[in-house]
C-alpha cells in the first residue's frame, strides 16, 4: 500500500509543475509582448517628438517672417496642459533585466493575453475618448 500513496502524491507533484511550468510559459509570452509594446512605443514617441521638434521650428520661422510674436501667442493660448509633471519626470523608468523573474505579483489566470500587446485596440480606445462629449464651436 505505501507504494500506491507515493505514486499518487508523486503524480499530483508532476500535475502541478506541469501546471505551473505552462503558466510560467505564458507569463513570459506575456512579458516578452509588454516589452515589444513598450519599445515600439518608445520609437513612436522619439518619432513625434521629432516631427514636434520640426513643426516647431517651421512655424517659429513663418512667425519671424509675419513679425508674429510666437512666444507671446505660446503663452496667451489656452493648450489645456496645465499639468505639474513635466515631460521629463516620466521619460525613463529604469527596468533591471531580473525584475521579470522576480514572480512578486503574478495573475493567478493564467489566461494569455494574445500577443498584439493591445496595440490593436488602441486606436479604437482613442476614437472613442474622442467622441464622448466634446463639443466644438466654430466662430
Amino acid at each position: 500500500m505505501g507504494l500506491g500513496s507515493t505514486a499518487k502524491k508523486i503524480q499530483t507533484v508532476a500535475d502541478t509543475a506541469e501546471k505551473m511550468y505552462r503558466r510560467l510559459n505564458a507569463l513570459r509570452k506575456e512579458v516578452e509582448s509588454t516589452k515589444r509594446t513598450v519599445e515600439d512605443t518608445g520609437e513612436r514617441v522619439d518619432t513625434l517628438e521629432t516631427e514636434i521638434a520640426e513643426q516647431r521650428v517651421i512655424l517659429e520661422a513663418i512667425g519671424e517672417e509675419l513679425d508674429i510674436d510666437t512666444g507671446a501667442a505660446v503663452d496667451d493660448a489656452d493648450l489645456g496642459a496645465e499639468s505639474d509633471v513635466s515631460p521629463a519626470d516620466s521619460e525613463a523608468i529604469p527596468v533591471e533585466e531580473g525584475e521579470a523573474d522576480s514572480g512578486e505579483s503574478v495573475d493567478d489566470s493564467g489566461e494569455n493575453t494574445g500577443d498584439n500587446g493591445g496595440s490593436e485596440t488602441d486606436g479604437a480606445a482613442e476614437d472613442a475618448a474622442g467622441d464622448n462629449g466634446e463639443s466644438v464651436t466654430e466662430t
